[in-house]
């Protein structure tokens, strides 16, 4: 049989294995598989309006705290409640601010663009006094970075060595400020990437060396062509290096070149898919569990995420599994005891969909989680209910063939499936609607001759697919 090697719609669509199309279905270690369905946690209320930046953040000893900020606040979850910790007055960002997150020792930075940084070590926040207005904000080494900040776009600054409440440019404190200005554009990401600070404009990135006073910062354009990360959010560590999305591409970045991922696969689908007008909403979270990077980005003609691409690391290959989600993160669950059992279901028949093996109910774990278009907090924990796979096509240019038969072989196999055909007479042509049946035993039993063959699977409940085979006969040669 033939192994499934994901999704891949700008490759050759008669690559054997190959998927022309999917929905709700991720790549595996090994094969592909149904994607979880989000689940609300028991107890935890919506935010009151939407969710623009959340995070969790570790203090010094290890105590954590979770995040969310709407435009005009920012919310603590305490107890299963989202506590307000907003400086007094509130926030006056604009209806598309974004926050950006940076923990430095026992602190909590945050930054939206519009007011000076944020600070909070417990409790409520409050400005920093000498702090700029900076769109984008992350720690390295024993330094704050802020980029994009009030003064100019193409900005940076540091805050003294060890002491992120003092931002006033000194070569004593060696608190300073540059501008990055040998590619145009504005700062659009940044993140610590072991000692060094990378920067990132829309087509470009530069390299920052801690090499201290003068200059206390040295910064050097990377080469790479036109690499660049569209988005403060666009963007995730995985594990020494980062994955981050270009306007027309995807990346990862090791500390030396860039190197680009989705040539050959998704490069060409993605930039006819997403929306170049409002791609800098772009989410990029790193399941580290399950080694796959989810990017949420917004469809053309939409104005927020609502398409999903997923990459596994180690495998190389692409799934989808859109919705509609306005932030994402690794969220830290609660767990279940005993005691809070009832909460989530007055019977076992009331309780999720979910998989008693699930991380769902084990305190600590950290698992993929987003807020919804209802501003709610779900954890991608539930059991897949449905999902598809669309074929690559099996033909020859010459040769009549009779489809027979197609069989997948699973490591879990679905409560039910049903298969749709698809042919064509000719190469590159229109496919029209075929034979369709259902799964038994394992197999579809289909009849239909023509040049060309592609079929769609529906699967309804968790299944993990790995390889794919068909059965032909000849029927003719012209």
């Amino acid at each position: 049989m033939t192994p499934l090697i994901g999704f891949a719609p700008d490759a050759d669509q008669t690559t054997p294995g190959l998927l022309s199309d999917c929905q709700n279905l991720i790549p595996a270690l090994i094969g592909m598989e149904g994607a979880p369905e989000p689940v609300a946690p028991a107890g935890i209320p919506a935010l009151p309006a939407s969710c623009r930046g959340t995070a969790v953040v570790y203090k010094l000893n290890n105590t954590r705290r979770i995040f969310a900020a709407t435009t005009a606040g920012i919310y603590e979850l305490v107890a299963g409640a989202w506590v307000d910790q907003s400086r007094v007055g509130g926030y006056s960002g604009s209806a598309d601010s974004r926050w950006s997150f940076a923990q430095f020792g026992d602190a909590t930075l945050m930054a939206n663009g519009a007011q000076p940084i944020q600070r909070s070590t417990s409790g409520a926040f409050a400005d920093i006094a000498t702090a700029p207005v900076a769109d984008i904000i992350f720690s390295v080494g024993s330094f704050v970075m802020a980029l994009n900040t009030g003064a100019s776009t193409d900005q940076w600054h540091c805050c003294a060595v060890f002491d992120d409440t003092d931002w006033t440019p000194s070569l004593t404190t060696q608190a300073a400020s540059g501008r990055l200005v040998a590619a145009p554009g504005h700062l659009t990401a940044g993140a610590r990437l072991g000692e060094y600070a990378i920067a990132y404009k829309e087509r470009s990135m530069f390299l920052g060396q801690y090499v201290g006073p003068p200059a206390i910062w040295d910064w050097t354009q990377v080469a790479g062509g036109d690499a660049g990360c569209v988005g403060k959010h666009a963007i995730c560590d995985i594990g020494g290096v980062h994955f981050f999305v270009g306007p027309d591409n995807f990346w990862l970045f090791d500390g030396t070149r860039p190197v680009p991922l989705g040539d050959g696969t998704v490069r060409r689908w993605f930039v006819e898919k997403a929306s170049s007008d409002y791609l800098y909403k772009t989410t990029c979270v790193f399941d580290r569990e399950n080694n796959r990077v989810w990017v949420f980005y917004p469809k053309a003609g939409s104005k927020e995420c609502d398409g999903v691409l997923v990459y596994h690391v180690q495998t190389k290959q692409w799934g989808r599994a859109d919705r509609s989600v306005q932030a994402a993160l690794m969220h830290v669950t609660p767990g279940v005891t005993f005691d809070t059992w009832d909460s989530f279901g007055a019977s076992i028949d009331a309780l999720p969909s979910v998989g008693f093996d699930s991380p769902f109910w084990s305190a600590g774990a950290r698992v993929l989680s987003v807020f919804d278009s209802s501003n709610q907090l779900k954890s991608y924990t539930g059991l897949s209910t449905s999902s598809s796979l669309t074929t690559g096509e099996v033909g020859d240019d010459d040769a009549v063939t009779k489809l027979q038969q197609i069989r997948l072989r699973y490591g879990k196999a679905p409560s039910s499936a049903t298969v749709q055909t698809l042919h064509s007479q000719n190469s590159g042509g229109t496919f029209a609607v075929g034979a369709s049946g259902t799964m038994n035993d394992g197999k579809f039993d289909v009849l239909r001759a023509a040049r060309w063959h592609k079929a769609v699977v529906n699967f309804a409940g968790p299944v993990r697919v790995t390889h794919i085979n068909a059965t032909f006969k000849a029927a003719g040669r012209r």
